[in-house]
């Protein structure tokens, strides 16, 4: 077991997974350098979620390997993915799972208290986020007060102001309408640029695509295709492996 080479940030090798027998992933290899965007395509059922759930260790590969800055992993022990998840995930899905009874910022600031982050800096930290996605008027507002576009920035706050080293984005426009979703969208790849944050995005939507360094098509669990800018990077994985 050969680590990938040191400029890649996360990468996967040959992952499979299966849900009670039946392939959501097959053979599947990937890399994605520090701040990079690697958008995840393919239509729906394509093995998307399953994809990013292993990347972000809260799904073990059936067979092949995922490595985060060196680390195996595929093989960690549950308290060793949960740290990692805490420490260096962020994660933002379709819906934003706001907790209802806190405000926006308390709900921006949840990661980075649950961390152990003082109150003072973790609300100086949510209420800087949500003044960059442009919600910082809401700050003190509840969920149900928010507009769904709203209440997604307020999670996308809440991934970024943990400092992530990467950000797994599952649809995270899809509910939205299409001003909304370019407005999101926008806002998410101008924050992993500027912090040097890397990002992998599933999207069905191929406008989407467009904002990413490279792009990972799946169809029926299977990467097909292929992406000239990863070439050299999946050459030099073969060559260490």
């Amino acid at each position: 077991m050969v680590a990938p080479p040191d400029d890649d940030m996360l990468a996967a090798r040959t992952v499979s997974y299966a849900y009670g027998g039946s392939p959501a992933l097959t053979g599947v290899s990937l890399g994605a350098r520090k701040g990079e965007i690697v958008a995840v395509t393919g239509p729906r059922g394509c093995g998307k979620t399953t994809l990013l759930s292993c990347l972000a260790g809260q799904l073990v590969p059936d067979s092949g390997e995922v490595w985060f800055k060196g680390v195996p992993v595929h093989s960690l022990p549950p308290l060793g993915l949960e740290r990692l998840r805490r420490e260096h995930f962020g994660w933002i899905g379709t819906e934003p799972q706001l907790v209802p009874e806190l405000t926006a910022w308390e709900n921006a600031a949840l990661a980075l208290m649950l961390r152990g982050t003082g109150r003072r800096a973790a609300k100086s930290a949510a209420c800087e986020w949500l003044d960059r996605l442009d919600v910082g008027e809401c700050a003190r507002a509840r969920p149900a007060a928010l507009l769904q576009s709203q209440r997604q920035r307020v999670a996308l706050a809440r991934a970024l102001a943990a400092g992530p080293g990467v950000l797994f984005a599952d649809e995270p426009t899809a509910p939205l309408h299409q001003t909304d979703r370019a407005q999101v969208l926008r806002a998410l790849t101008s924050a992993a640029r500027s912090h040097g944050i890397t990002v992998v995005l599933a999207t069905h939507d191929q406008e989407m695509a467009t904002l990413a360094d490279h792009t990972v098509a799946l169809l029926d669990g299977r990467r097909v295709g292929s992406d000239p800018s990863e070439a050299e990077g999946r050459a030099a994985c073969s060559a260490s492996a």
